[in-house]
């Protein structure tokens, strides 16, 4: 699938790369999205609250400072994230090499 490219997602900083792994019909209601997400250093994704469903990062590659409903904590390769419904979430690279992550949406 292709590569979008997404300026100031949700506020952030620069650009955010979306490469969706699936599409509308394959995720069949099930998940709003499943992407790898790539965080160029100096790039961030802003701050925004999930209603009616909730997502989840699996940090591939790269470290970055992860918001938990604002509180801010380091995250580097292997590590899992989650966000429940009615939570917010934010995420910076914080590094000099690409921050690469997986995200699912779950649909409650």
């Amino acid at each position: 699938m292709e590569i979008q490219r997404i300026e100031n997602m949700c506020g952030g900083t620069g650009h955010v790369l979306l490469k969706p792994v699936l599409d509308e019909k394959q995720l069949n209601g099930k998940c709003g999205l499943y992407a790898e997400v790539t965080l160029e250093p100096g790039c961030s994704l802003g701050y925004h609250e999930h209603h009616g469903e909730s997502e989840t990062y699996y940090i591939l590659s790269g470290k970055g400072i992860y918001s938990d409903n604002g509180e801010l904590r380091m995250v580097e390769t292997g590590d899992i994230t989650f966000t429940p419904d009615g939570k917010g979430h934010a995420l910076t690279n914080a590094g000099e090499e690409n921050l690469v992550f997986m995200a699912l949406i779950i649909l409650n």
